[in-house]
């Protein structure tokens, strides 16, 4: 599975190393990601994502069937 939140869609950025003497060199910063577990009230069920811990944050403040709404317009997760 590639590292991508699905809630904010966050993703892997590309950036430089850039050491004591400015030499530059290429690295990626790769989001903060878990596979967490949620459990949908609605619907009596589990439902595992990948989120970021900005995701989560997310989650807590809206709610979770708020968040996937929010994330399935985005386009960041085809169905929950």
């Amino acid at each position: 599975m590639s590292k991508i939140c699905q809630i904010t869609g966050k993703r892997a950025m590309v950036g430089n190393n850039v050491s004591h003497s400015k030499r530059r060199t290429k690295r990626t910063f790769m989001p903060n990601l878990f596979i967490k577990r949620f459990f949908l009230e609605d619907e009596k069920r589990w439902i595992t994502i990948k989120v970021s811990a900005a995701g989560i944050k997310d989650i807590t403040k809206k709610g979770l069937v708020q968040a996937l709404k929010d994330a399935q317009i985005s386009g960041f997760i085809s169905k929950y």
